[in-house]
């Protein structure tokens, strides 16, 4: 079995890494390993140096290859060199002294509470199963911060209406529990029996299901997402991740400490939170600007 094999089955089977990710771990290493073949006349992905990678790297850069695409590229590379360092295949990574290339950061515009109100309580859902369980999801992504994958992966067991919690199954398998508020719960149990009514139910398992009874997609609730929003909001980026981000901001808005946040969201550091306080800071200046008297 090939090292890039090996590595495939590490990442599936011990990192539980999803195929979509696996595969774009290995898309990248094949990437690599064509540019090694073209214009060093080897395919071998353990003897390379260093001075190859930065030629890979330049060359992409000039192809016109984004900061951000190239620097995923090599960091899929990085993981590969730590993965043979951990295999004792290899003494040293050819990876230890780079740097990413430096990328604009992108600002993450937050849903206004008028634009959630509006999709929440103004927009007419589909009667039934589904327009229940759309609302439903829009509803937890912005009162609970949760990620996309956890709502998808979300089991029926790890739902209790009875002490108003979700456990969810986050990064490295980390499991948190997410306190739900009593309308959500409200919602849960009219989705539930809306659930029960599905003429067929292949993956039980799962809390949330399509009309067929099988278990959602990532493109299905991310097209779901960007339906409802496309009829309140003008914004450009109309995702689940940014009613995550929105839900963090308006924790913070409305005087939520940036440690709750964190633990509400699962991030490993308050660094990773507090990319969602730039938003919290304009809504601040625009309370101390109205409040403070030397602004009269």
């Amino acid at each position: 079995m090939s090292n890039l094999n090996s590595f495939q089955d590490y990442l599936q089977l011990e990192k539980k890494y999803s195929l979509h990710t696996v595969n774009a771990y290995v898309n990248d290493l094949t990437f690599f390993q064509e540019f090694l073949k073209t214009n060093f006349d080897t395919d071998s992905l353990e003897e390379v140096n260093y001075s190859m990678i930065r030629t890979w790297i330049v060359a992409m850069v000039d192809d016109g290859i984004s900061n951000s695409s190239v620097n995923r590229k090599v960091s899929s590379l990085k993981s590969f060199y730590k993965f043979l360092l951990k295999t004792k295949q290899i003494d040293s990574s050819p990876l230890l002294k780079h740097k990413s290339l430096k990328t604009p950061k992108k600002l993450q515009i937050p849903f206004s509470e008028k634009e959630l109100d509006a999709v929440l309580n103004l927009l007419k859902y589909p009667d039934g199963f589904e327009g229940v369980r759309d609302k439903l999801i829009i509803d937890l992504f912005y009162t609970t911060g949760i990620r996309r994958t956890e709502l998808i992966n979300l089991k029926i067991q790890n739902v209790s209406i009875s002490s108003g919690t979700l456990k969810v199954l986050g990064k490295r398998n980390k499991e948190r529990i997410l306190p739900i508020l009593p309308i959500i719960s409200k919602q849960i149990n009219s989705y539930l029996s809306e659930r029960s009514q599905l003429e067929v139910i292949k993956d039980s398992d799962y809390f949330f299901l399509m009309l067929k009874g099988v278990k959602m997609n990532d493109s299905f609730v991310y097209r779901l997402i960007n339906y409802y929003f496309s009829n309140v909001s003008e914004k450009v980026k109309k995702s689940p991740h940014i009613l995550r981000h929105t839900f963090a901001t308006h924790m913070l808005n409305n005087g939520a400490d940036l440690n709750s946040v964190k633990e509400l969201l699962g991030h490993s550091s308050l660094a990773s939170t507090q990319i969602y306080t730039h938003s919290s800071l304009s809504e601040l200046k625009k309370v101390y600007g109205d409040a403070h008297p030397r602004n009269k």
